[in-house]
């Protein structure tokens, strides 16, 4: 949620690391943005949970790779 909230606001996501214990919006808007972003026009619980599930995984995977470090790679690949 915290992802998708600043990429929909139109934030620079190269440096923002995700925050584990931080409460951010409501359950709304938190359904509001995976609705928005799944790519499904009516998506079941079950199609949300894979997409919820799979983009934890992507940007987990994102955030221990050395080629998404802005300190690593600084902007040599910016927005990678």
């Amino acid at each position: 949620f915290q992802y998708l909230k600043r990429h929909h606001q139109g934030y620079n996501l190269d440096t923002f690391w995700y925050k584990a214990h931080s409460v951010e919006g409501s359950p709304a808007e938190c359904l509001q943005q995976l609705l928005l972003h799944c790519g499904i026009a009516d998506p079941s619980w079950s199609e949300l949970r894979n997409f919820t599930c799979f983009l934890n995984v992507q940007l987990r995977d994102c955030e221990a790779s050395d080629f998404c470090n802005p300190d690593f790679v600084q902007d040599t690949l910016q927005g990678f």
